[in-house]
């Protein structure tokens, strides 16, 4: 396919934001964002921006008739306008790789047939079913959707720790707590032809539920680099992936990896690719939704990439930063107590 089409992003937060300007810098023809956030920065790059419900049929319409291909930015939407869209136009990643990463019990259960461990983990519908798996106590009870960055997880240590009058009615699974020693991260894009390019692993660390720090390389043996990837490669495989998708992995202080989540869409632990590898993440993902040539990724120098966070953003817009550090403000306009507002990437020799 050549660059004369019409893309349609569906959100416009930093992610969105980036994938518009990646796809600028290609030369795709036009980019047509479909957010909610009135405010949302990708509006500031895009060629039209259709501001609406994503359950407003009209507008939803009107951004199908205008696009020839539709990607995303991030996994909490409705999983039937993506369906909608794909009647006519072509979604990448499928709809079915958001149903799965919408959902952290698909997602476990997905994986787990696919013979990739993960932690110990239950579907939990009543305090009855949660006193019934105690055995996976101390374990973190976290909500089967809308969770991110830490949110709607509650550790729990023992059976006294259990409310009796806790509201599963949002689905929930249990996991078992493991002895961590690292977290990494693994993005790769995968082509329509099946080609595919694999990032090396990212190492994280969070605070409070949210990454702060990713370091490229990750402090890791030769057999996690190794199998880390070759995860990753078979999930995008078993799921027909179009786009840069992203696998989570636990470490734990016995060097056993284990499988914890996905995220069908670059991904912020991969924000250094942008500086540190002859293509981004973002730029792979608009290539392979796209149908444009396959380009592998080559690493040109480690990086670290620190996280702002709410009202840091503030004084990190006064500083002036060193040719190998590569400040990006995300132009939100309200800094909130953990909202990322930006990241710094520091290439390193």
């Amino acid at each position: 396919m050549s660059n004369d089409i019409t893309l349609g992003i569906i959100g416009s937060g930093q992610l969105g934001t980036e994938l518009v300007r990646s796809a600028k810098k290609i030369g795709i023809n036009k980019i047509i964002v479909l957010s909610d956030d009135k405010d949302g920065p990708a509006q500031n790059f895009c060629d039209e921006y259709i501001y609406s419900d994503y359950k407003n049929n009209s507008n939803l319409k009107k951004f199908i008739n205008k696009i020839d291909i539709c990607t995303y930015e991030f996994e909490n939407l409705p999983l039937e306008i993506l369906n909608t869209i794909n009647q006519s136009k072509k979604v990448y990643p499928n709809p079915n790789c958001l149903r799965i990463a919408q959902n952290r019990a698909l997602e476990k259960s997905f994986a787990n047939k696919l013979d990739i461990k993960s932690t110990e983990w239950q579907n939990i519908k009543s305090v009855e079913e949660l006193k019934k798996n105690s055995h996976l106590l101390p374990g973190i009870l976290k909500t089967t959707t809308m969770g991110y960055d830490g949110k709607g997880q509650h550790r729990i240590n023992t059976i006294k720790d259990i409310d009796e009058n806790f509201n599963f009615s949002k689905g929930y699974i249990l996991e078992k707590f493991v002895d961590l020693k690292q977290e990494i991260s693994v993005a790769a894009t995968r082509y329509k032809d099946g080609k595919i390019s694999i990032y090396e692993p990212s190492e994280n660390k969070h605070e409070n539920g949210i990454l702060r720090h990713s370091v490229i390389p990750a402090n890791i043996d030769k057999k996690i680099f190794k199998r880390s990837q070759e995860i990753v490669k078979l999930i995008s495989e078993n799921l027909n992936y179009v786009g840069t998708i992203c696998v989570e992995f636990l470490i734990t202080k016995t060097g056993e990896l284990l499988y914890n989540e996905q995220s069908c869409r670059p991904h912020n632990s991969f924000w250094n690719s942008v500086n540190s590898h002859n293509i981004s993440q973002f730029e792979g993902h608009i290539r392979a939704v796209c149908g444009l040539d396959f380009i592998d990724n080559k690493k040109i120098s480690n990086s670290d990439m620190y996280n702002i966070l709410g009202f840091e953003i503030l004084e990190y817009r006064k500083k002036t930063f060193k040719k190998n550090e590569f400040f990006y403000d995300y132009l939100k306009k309200e800094p909130r107590e953990g909202r990322k507002m930006g990241h710094i990437t520091i290439l390193k020799d």
